[in-house]
Order: C-alpha cells, then sequence, then structure tokens
C-alpha cells in the first residue's frame, strides 16, 4: 500500500483512484467470494468505461522481458515494448524473474502510463522455482494429492518471492504417447488421475486466498489436445473424435474450472483443420459460456500469428480477428493484437465488445490478486533474500522425490540393499550427474545443482563400504541446452572396460541409465525411446560378469527397455527428480524409504506399440478365439504394456480379499457401495494405492475395457489390515454419451479393485434411471 500511494493518480477518477486503494481481500469461501466477486465486477466495471480503445488492447498485449529490466534496453525492438510500458499498452510481462526486474517494470507502468494498471508477471512454474521437485510426470506417480500440493505451494512461495504472481502451469494434457517430449510436464495417460493432480496442483499455486503475497494465479494448459499429436512430434496436426475429446482430453479443464482455474493457455496444435487459439467452439462455446468460467485465456508464445504458417489466416491482422472471435484473450508475443484489433474496430469488422470482455477478465485476475491496492506486494526483496532454496524446501522436496520413485522389478529381493554392504559398484553416464536429475523446465534452478546418485549414496552406506565408480560411457548426446536441439552419438563405447573391471569385484552394482535433461520437455519428441547403443552395451557386458544389478532408471518419459527389464533383477523408475535426487534414490535403495509410487503412464515393450494406454476399446476381436490369425493383435510382440499404468512394487506384499458391494444394482439419486480389505502380508510399514475401476459392458458408444473412477493411498504397518471403502453412484459411470451430454445410461457394469490396471478382483453390478 505505501508504495502505490506515492505515485500520481491524476487522469484517473476519483471514485476509481478510491477502488484502486481499498481492495478486500480474495477469499474462497462462498458468501465472501460472493461478495468479493460482486465488489470486483463493480471495479472492473468503472476501470473499463474510462479507458481508451489502445488501453484496453493494452491489456491484451504479452511481452517477453527479453532486455536488462533494471532500465531501458538499447535496442530498437525492445525499445518499442518500453515505450508501450509507459503508454499503458502492455497487460503482463513474462520471464522477468527478479524483484528488481519485476519492481522496475511495474515502476514504468506506474508513474509513466494514464491509468497506472498493474502488470501481471508470468513465469514458466512447471516443477519448482528455485527448489526444484520432480518432473510432474514423475511428482504424478506418487498418486499424493497433498505432497503434489505441498510441492505447488512452495514453488508458489519461491517465485512470488522473485516478483512473480502468474504461472504458466499446471500441464494437464493427457498423453498416451510417450515420443512425444511434452510428456513429462503431464499427469500421464488417464483423465481421472489428471483431474486430480490439476486441482492439487492448482489449490498448491492459488491456495485459499489468491491476494496473499506467497500466491499466484494458476494457468491450466493446453486447451486443448495438445497431447494427442500426431506421430508424438511436437506442435503437430490433431484429429480427434468429438467424443474422445469430451470423455478424455476436456476432463481435466473442467476440474480445474470447477477449482476456480485464475487463465487457461490455448494450444499450438489445431483440431480437425481448425487451430486451437482460434477455434470458437472450444474456448468461447464449452469453455466460457457451457462452462460458465470467468478467467482469461492466454495464448501460447506467439500462437496467434502462427496460425498464418497454419494456413487459416491471411495475416497478422486477420490472425488477431479470428483469435479474439473465438474467445483468445491475451496474446502471447504474437504481435498480432496489437498490429490488427484497433484497426479492425476501426473499419467495423470488430465489436469493441469483445475486446472490453477480454480486458475484463484479465483486470478481474489483477484485482482478486490484490495488485490494484498494492502493485509491488510481489517485490519484497527480503522475502526474496529468505524464502527461497531454503532448508525447509529441500527437506520437501526430498520426501516428495522419494515418494514418485516406482519399483518397477525386484526379483529375489535384490532391494533394499544393506548400508553395510561390502563393496558396491556404482555406474553409468549418470550415476554422477548433478545437471540431468533437475530436469527440464527447470525454472531458475542454478545448473549441476542437484545431489547426485554417487553423492546420494556415498551419504548413506556405512564408511567400511567400499564403492567404486565408473561413468561407463557418455549418455550419447551433445550440449545441454533449451533452445538447440541435442545431437546423438550412439557409437561411443569409450569406458565399458573400466566398468566391467569393476562391477566384477562388486557384490552389487547400481547402474544408472536412462535419458539427459533435456531429451524431453517442449521440442523434444523422438521416434527412438529406447536407451542409447553405448548403454544397452554397457548393460550388457556389466550382466556378463555381474548379475546382482539394480538398474536407476532416470528419464522424463516411458522408455522402452525390455531387454534391460528381462534381465535385470531389479529396476527402480526415477524420472528426473529434482534438487535432492540422489539422497532421496538413495532413501530407497538402502530401504530408509519403502518405495509407493504407481505408473501413471503406461511403459511399452517397443516404440510399434505406441500410443499405448490402459484404457483401450475392446475391438470386435479381442480374443484368438479360433487359433487363426484374425484377431486385433501383433505378430512380432505382445500388445499389452511392459509395466501397465498403476504398477508399483514395495519391500513389502499386500494381500486384497473380502472383495464385496452391498447391492446388486441402484438406480438414480442411489448409490452402490463397495469394499476392500487389504493386509500388509510383509515385514516392513508400507503405502498402497487401493485403485478402483469401473467397466461399462455397453453404451451408445462404445466403453473402454477398464476406466480408473477412484483411488485411496492408505499406509500399513506389517500384519495390519485397512477395510477400504468406495462409493459408487450415478456421476460415477457417467460419461459424454451419443447425445452430445454428460450422463448415466442404463446397463450392466463391472467394477474392479487391486494394485494396479492390471487387477482382475472384480463384481458385476448394473443401473437403471
Amino acid at each position: 500500500m505505501k508504495d502505490y500511494k506515492k505515485y500520481n493518480l491524476r487522469g484517473v477518477s476519483l471514485v476509481i483512484a478510491g477502488l484502486f486503494l481499498f481492495i478486500p481481500k480474495y477469499s474462497f469461501s462462498q458468501n465472501k467470494e460472493s461478495k468479493e466477486s460482486s465488489n470486483i465486477e463493480k471495479k472492473v466495471d468503472s476501470l473499463i468505461a474510462i479507458m481508451t480503445l489502445k488501453e484496453k488492447i493494452g491489456q491484451l498485449v504479452l511481452y517477453n522481458g527479453s532486455w536488462d529490466v533494471t532500465g531501458p534496453p538499447s535496442d530498437v525492438g525492445n525499445k518499442e515494448k518500453y515505450e508501450k510500458l509507459r503508454n499503458g499498452e502492455v497487460g503482463a510481462m513474462l520471464n522477468a524473474t527478479s524483484v528488481a526486474g519485476t519492481k522496475e517494470l511495474q515502476k514504468t507502468v506506474i508513474e509513466n502510463s494514464r491509468l497506472k494498471i498493474p502488470l501481471l508477471f508470468g513465469y514458466d512454474v512447471i516443477h519448482g522455482f528455485k527448489t526444484i521437485f520432480p518432473i510432474p510426470l514423475g511428482e504424478s506417480a506418487s498418486w499424493d494429492l497433498e505432497a503434489i500440493t505441498k510441492s505447488s505451494s512452495i514453488a508458489a512461495k519461491e517465485a512470488t518471492a522473485s516478483g512473480i504472481n502468474w504461472a504458466f502451469g499446471p500441464m494437464m494434457d493427457i498423453s498416451r504417447d510417450a515420443r512425444w517430449g511434452r510428456v513429462m510436464e503431464g499427469a500421464g495417460e488417464d483423465p481421472f488421475l489428471a483431474s486430480k493432480i490439476a486441482v492439487a496442483r492448482i489449490e498448491g499455486f492459488q491456495g485459499d486466498d489468491l491476494s496473499k503475497n506467497n500466491t499466484l494465479a494458476a494457468c491450466a494448459k493446453h486447451f486443448a489436445a495438445y497431447g494427442f499429436a500426431e506421430g508424438g512430434r511436437d506442435y503437430n496436426t490433431v484429429s480427434i473424435g468429438e467424443y474422445e475429446l469430451h470423455n478424455t482430453v476436456l476432463p481435466p479443464f473442467k476440474a480445474a474450472v470447477d477449482a476456480g482455474v485464475a487463465s487457461m493457455m490455448s494450444s499450438f496444435n489445431e483440431i480437425d483443420g481448425i487451430p486451437a487459439t482460434g477455434h470458437k467452439g472450444l474456448q468461447r462455446d464449452i469453455l466460457k459460456n457451457t462452462w460458465d468460467w470467468d478467467g482469461f485465456i492466454v495464448s501460447d508464445w506467439a500462437s496467434i500469428s502462427e496460425m498464418i504458417f497454419h494456413g487459416y489466416a491471411k495475416d497478422k491482422t486477420h490472425a488477431a480477428e479470428l483469435a479474439i472471435k473465438a474467445g483468445n484473450d491475451m496474446d502471447m508475443e504474437g504481435r498480432a493484437y496489437e498490429a490488427g484489433l484497433e484497426q479492425l474496430v476501426k473499419e467495423g469488422k470488430l465489436d469493441e465488445k469483445l475486446i472490453e470482455e477480454a480486458a475484463k477478465r484479465i483486470l478481474r485476475v489483477k484485482f482478486k490478486l490484490g495488485l490494484f491496492a498494492d502493485p509491488f506486494k510481489y517485490c519484497d526483496e527480503d522475502r526474496e533474500k529468505n524464502d527461497i532454496y531454503t532448508k525447509e524446501h529441500l527437506e520437501v522436496a526430498r520426501d516428495v522425490a522419494r515418494k514418485s520413485i516406482v519399483l518397477l522389478k525386484n526379483d529375489k529381493n535384490v532391494l533394499p540393499l544393506k548400508k553395510n554392504i561390502k563393496s558396491l559398484a556404482v555406474i553409468g553416464p549418470l550415476a554422477d550427474d548433478k545437471d540431468t536429475p533437475i530436469g527440464s523446465w527447470r525454472g531458475m534452478a542454478t545448473p549441476n545443482s542437484a545431489v547426485s546418485l554417487l553423492e546420494g549414496i556415498k551419504a548413506t552406506v556405512d564408511k567400511t563400504t567400499k564403492i567404486s565408480y565408473a561413468k561407463g560411457v557418455e549418455l550419447g548426446v551433445g550440449e545441454r541446452s533449451f533452445v538447440r536441439d541435442l545431437k546423438v552419438n550412439r557409437d561411443d563405447f569409450k569406458g565399458i572396460e573400466e566398468a566391467v573391471n569393476i562391477a566384477k569385484n562388486a557384490e552389487v552394482v547400481v547402474l544408472a541409465i536412462g535419458e539427459e535433461a533435456f531429451q524431453s520437455g517442449e521440442a523434444r519428441s523422438q521416434v527412438d525411446i529406447e536407451l542409447t547403443k553405448p548403454q544397452q552395451k554397457l548393460f550388457e557386458e556389466i550382466y556378463a560378469v555381474n548379475k546382482n544389478i539394480v538398474v536407476v532408471l532416470m528419464n522424463g518419459r516411458p522408455m522402452a527397455i525390455s531387454n534391460v527389464a528381462e534381465k535385470a533383477p531389479s529396476v527402480v523408475e526415477t524420472w528426473h527428480l529434482g534438487s535432492t535426487s540422489g539422497s532421496a534414490i538413495a532413501d530407497v535403495l538402502f530401504g530408509d524409504y519403502n518405495p509407493s509410487g504407481k505408473l501413471p503412464v503406461s511403459f511399452p515393450r517397443h516404440v510399434g506399440q505406441l500410443p499405448l494406454y490402459y484404457n483401450v476399446k475392446n475391438t470386435g476381436r479381442p480374443i484368438n478365439a479360433d487359433g487363426m490369425v484374425f484377431w486385433s493383435h501383433y505378430t512380432d510382440e505382445k500388445h499389452d504394456a511392459l509395466f501397465p499404468f498403476g504398477h508399483g512394487l514395495s519391500y513389502t506384499n499386500f494381500k486384497y480379499k473380502d472383495f464385496k458391494i452391498n447391492a446388486p444394482s441402484f438406480t438414480s439419486g442411489g448409490n452402490l457401495s463397495v469394499s476392500v480389505t487389504v493386509t500388509n502380508t510383509g515385514k516392513r510399514k508400507g503405502k498402497e494405492v487401493v485403485q478402483l475401476y469401473i467397466r461399462d459392458l455397453f453404451g451408445s458408444l462404445t466403453r473402454p475395457v477398464k476406466e480408473l473412477k477412484d483411488f485411496k493411498l492408505i499406509k500399513l504397518e506389517p500384519n495390519e489390515s485397512k477395510t477400504v471403502t468406495f462409493k459408487i453412484d450415478e456421476k460415477t459411470i457417467q460419461f459424454y454419451t451419443a447425445n452430445k451430454k454428460w450422463e448415466a445410461e442404463d446397463g450392466d457394469f463391472k467394477v474392479f479393485v487391486g494394485g494396479s490396471s492390471k487387477t482382475d478382483l472384480e463384481i458385476d453390478f448394473s443401473f437403471k434411471k
């Protein structure tokens, strides 16, 4: 407040000035929210009434902070941006990531523009800001919604301490194709799990009071179907049917709307010939009208102007017209709205009310954030010094990281290892890597700042343990860079002899292999998702001399590792776990933490299976009924997953028994109760994700063979039993039907429970309206 009061408000009506200086705190409780929303709407309407057309358009402009923002830029392009900031013709900035930078930019607007409307500052806060948590796909493997909310709240706390008030996340694109690099950024292949995780992340970012200085506006992305790009190639065309769109792609976005997400980002792809940025059916009809959502839509980087390359718009002015009419509110670095909207209004081709509507949506979020009360509320140097990369944050990161680890295989109980093991060989191109664990989309992480696996192991074992290390081979990729393609060298076999020699004399080999950080992420699509040839050769040579191998897989996508998975007695999926990676992995390897992660995505046997997912349709020929060739299969490989969705082992065992349903059927308004008793039959305490699936046996549209409908994470001591109960009601069995609406249909169903999507515990029931 004190920072803002000193600035001159002349030129703004006294009524609006008064509104700026007193904004009540935003609350999500129903009564307060209703009153606050009414107050905010009055303020937004009052402000819009005194804005010029240029100022309204300015709110729709998002610039990249691509110069030293502690002073005016020197180059021509950025000088133009700077002048537009001074004139109040910019609504938001991205990639300004310090208190000094954001404060200078905010001062530029507040001290020079007529109406002094504060800026939003956005940034890709994907899996942490400075303290880095597991990549989103990895964190989703925890199935721990409280942990995910906690990590997002810490990311928000750190980002806001650096001047950021708007996060470009969470990403909630459903993806079934591991070739797509951005699979690392989402929650996997299932719409139910992705919906739950999306809400958890939004709650972490936005908290229960968006006006607090340690919460920020979330941005659900990418709307929509971005993860269905043909061939898994980023930015590629999407061809998807209406029913698949509604039943698979849109549910996480609807969940985000219901959770009060402040903004959404449109996607790069086209859908059946219409670029998403210009798709009225998606943006205006479904999101804004049918779902009655009051936030704003921002384009992805330059995606409005890219409609020219799509062949959908003839120039930037045409692209601006298509996008604003379709419902896209803010132009991220496309330079289309500033180039074309004013001209379109003056020529009578565009109703100014569409621009007003878009500006209102953006202003509404600024009011909710409390920016009009204090534009500098996120510019606190003390917070920037004290609230970032703290010991407490790193401890939480370690806890979330170990919860995200999935034990894929553990034959003969090779794991957990004993801390007093006599000799241990730590081998592999990722064993002493301190950068790859940070992952792609790494925020403001310091390069090479992660705890390496080798460091984590050395800090865990007894002093008497002999640890030998060899890199073995290079990972097989070139310079690490977010903006350059990685050049893969698949023929470097140097160092294998040294690795084999130390493996011969070790009780156990820990082999760290997988992918470099920037092999996944945006624009990192690959046709080959196997290990590089040097890594495969390294594994084979070591396995020939020592079969006690623990494979530690570090990767940003599901990989095709059939050969390794068949031979290695133990395989641990560790993803890219972030700042505390090595410590978290060591916690699991040596039994300080019993692994509890479950896969949020299926692992293929071969890249040729992709796209691959558990909730498939049955087809008309699902089985080899007559012993002939004419059924749905591959002739050279199994068609199921190597490791299925929901799979994940523990150092203990869980037995499911007494699976019951309280009635054979139910009707509208009623429900069923399903219960199962889970017992820890092992000697260690552990956690189990109890998963409930349903199959709709027939419908107005063909239905998947199984769909996740609920899950519960439980803790059990040795020999302890818990009865887990689920409710099935009309909403549980709803889907987007042939009637083009969400509804439950009469029919017969099967309900399944278990520890993965492969469960075969089932009971029949029926529903009738």
